[in-house]
């Protein structure tokens, strides 16, 4: 059991954990991305005191990362939609403990969930779905939906909660700096590979030009992970490192 909660955790951890709380001052970027680097610490990011604490969080390869799913599949007999609602209802949590919605300004904490058209986009209406719960507003821009029965079930659930659907994404940084207090970025994960598309080429460029914070499912969206190197696909210049949960 401990194994299996192992593995549950890895890749779903606060990376934020190796970053002692911040006030004013600003950290540089350490080996690999953690939760935000110089640009963004000053942007309106928010930490609890325990979710920022010193332990080391250890970052996955890309093989690692599917051998952990192969094995939750295989040995563990976990379905799709099982390791889907896991992962979402931890982002979500995560966030909640870096984010909790009494230290934003509005109340309750508006929330733009991007989601993909693969199984990162799936986690990120898991992870909106738990956000509602946990007393923020999210509001969901899902460009390209998978006419598949799962996605379409996570897309009534949210609907059925009174989570608003966005028809187009905001073509303006400035726009959604004004409306939301957070960004969830979940497009790409893990096992993205080729070149960025559209509308996704896009909204990656608008995601680099916002000043709020922004936590990533998995990784920062089209960003490499090995050959291609942090930040080189992604909306995230290279000085600054995007929070992952």
């Amino acid at each position: 059991m401990s194994r299996l909660r192992a593995l549950l955790g890895l890749g779903l951890l606060v990376a934020g954990s190796r970053v002692p709380r911040i006030k004013s001052q600003t950290i540089a970027c350490r080996s690999g991305p953690t939760w935000w680097g110089p640009q963004r610490l000053n942007s309106g990011g928010r930490w609890d005191s325990e979710v920022m604490a010193s332990t080391v969080v250890k970052y996955l390869s890309q093989e690692e990362a599917q051998a952990v799913d192969q094995e939750l599949f295989n040995e563990y007999q976990f379905s799709v939609d099982q390791l889907m609602e896991l992962a979402g209802l931890s982002c979500a949590t995560a966030i909640a403990k870096a984010y909790p919605p009494t230290s934003m300004s509005r109340s309750p904490p508006t929330v733009l969930v991007i989601c993909g058209p693969g199984n990162n986009g799936g986690d990120g209406l898991v992870c909106a779905r738990h956000l509602k719960l946990f007393g923020y507003e999210p509001t969901i821009y899902y460009p390209k939906r998978p006419n598949k029965p799962l996605f379409t079930a996570l897309v009534t659930q949210c609907q059925k909660m009174d989570i608003p659907f966005l028809g187009e994404m905001p073509a303006e940084p400035m726009t959604i700096d004004e409306l939301y207090e957070l960004v969830v970025d979940a497009i790409f994960g893990f096992s993205f590979k080729g070149d960025v598309r559209e509308p996704f080429h896009s909204i990656l460029s608008v995601l680099k030009g916002l000043t709020v914070p922004i936590a990533s499912i998995d990784i920062p969206s089209g960003a490499g992970i090995q050959k291609v190197g942090w930040g080189r696909l992604g909306p995230y210049p290279p000085d600054s490192c995007p929070h992952q949960v």
